[in-house]
């Protein structure tokens, strides 16, 4: 599975951002998507995942009900649509694939990562 994340930029805070991840091949729906985030000088964190069919979504707690997660399985894409972004949201951005296992919130286990997208949130 290859994945690209795209859709980072500069935004001010309170503004929105929708990042997306395209996926090769012909089995997306047999994953399990998540979008993690890299700070610098801080460790990877889980920022949200959507089951195979979209009909679970998790997030962290720093972006519940401010970041949505979706998928479209006919067009092999995870999206991370954010809004009311923060200054503490600036991070890199990566997408992520795995095979379920009804897990969520560890980067571990993940063996598919997309390159990572730049979201700058400024004051």
């Amino acid at each position: 599975v290859q994945l690209q994340a795209y859709g980072g930029g500069l935004v001010q805070a309170g503004g929105s951002l929708r990042l997306s991840c395209a996926a090769s091949g012909r089995t997306f729906s047999s994953y399990a998507m998540g979008w993690f985030r890299q700070a610098p000088g801080k460790e990877r964190e889980f920022v949200a995942g959507v089951s195979r069919f979209g009909g679970g979504t998790y997030y962290a707690d720093s972006v519940k009900g401010r970041f949505t997660i979706s998928r479209d399985n006919a067009k092999n894409t995870a999206y991370l649509q954010m809004n009311s972004l923060k200054p503490e949201d600036t991070a890199v951005y990566y997408c992520a694939s795995k095979v379920p296992d009804g897990t969520y919130g560890s980067g571990a286990g993940w063996p598919y990562w997309g390159q990572g997208t730049q979201v700058t949130v400024s004051s």
